[in-house]
């Protein structure tokens, strides 16, 4: 039994391994585990196996859907530093300008508008840094 759980463990962490780098890029994710040590190597596995790998590793909703779900979640939960980089996955899992705005109009209504403030103030500062015009 253990075997078996150590094995379906594995193929956890590996499945949520390439879905951790398909949504927040390959860059930040190794740079995550290059900065791991002792203390927190642990929480990254624990990420990646549990959040990555077991949650966005099921298919039943699409990465945009999970991109705009963790959005509002994180707004509500005034998790910015969190909410910045999942704006950023929520671009590379295809999400457009017009669906993002929607969302931090939805932000806006239901956490408030000092959330809908803080969220729109890094969605133009991640904009700004992905279209440099």
């Amino acid at each position: 039994m253990r075997e078996v759980r150590k094995n379906m463990s594995k193929e956890m962490f590996e499945r949520g391994l390439a879905k951790r780098k398909e949504v927040m890029g390959a860059e930040y994710v190794d740079q995550a585990f290059a900065s791991a040590d002792d203390f927190n190597r642990g929480f990254q596995e624990y990420v990646t196996e549990a959040c990555w790998g077991f949650v966005w590793g099921d298919e039943t909703l699409d990465a945009k859907t999970r991109s705009l779900m963790n959005l509002t979640m994180l707004a509500a939960l005034n998790r910015m530093e969190e909410w910045e980089l999942h704006f950023k996955g929520a671009i590379n899992n295809g999400v457009t300008r017009d669906e993002l705005r929607a969302a931090l109009h939805q932000i806006a209504a239901y956490c408030g508008a000092p959330a809908g403030v803080s969220c729109f103030r890094i969605a133009k500062k991640v904009l700004a840094e992905l279209d440099p015009a």
